[in-house]
């Protein structure tokens, strides 16, 4: 896959999470045995696994204000994206911060992803 290629799929997958599609955009464009990790904590592998901490994350939201994709790059096989997020959540109130989501890519598919913010 070519850096145009990464960037055209990274495009489509951020504008499904951007329009609230995320759990659609995950079936379509992660792979199997996809790696997610926040920050420093502990990787959850799997596809089915990681579906169950995405379900579990959105149900968590009581109210969605904003979500925005800040900006993009894409070096090699890597893209990044700082996301801007506004919303409730159950358990820890109202939230508004930065995340950069760093995705590693093959054959079309998300293998691992990290999400950083503080």
């Amino acid at each position: 896959m070519t850096t145009q290629d990464i960037a055209a799929l990274d495009a489509e997958l951020n504008a499904m999470i951007a329009r609230g599609d995320a759990l659609d955009a995950f079936e379509k464009f992660y792979a199997d045995t996809v790696v997610m990790q926040e920050n420093e904590q502990t990787p959850t592998v799997g596809k089915d696994a990681n579906r169950d901490r995405e379900k579990a994350f959105f149900a968590s939201v009581t109210e969605l204000r904003k979500i925005d994709v800040v900006a993009t790059a894409v070096s090699g096989n890597t893209s990044f994206s700082q996301w801007f997020m506004d919303y409730t959540h159950k358990d820890n109130g109202d939230l508004r911060y930065h995340q950069v989501a760093v995705r590693t890519w093959a054959d079309g598919k998300v293998i691992k992803e990290v999400f950083y913010y503080g």
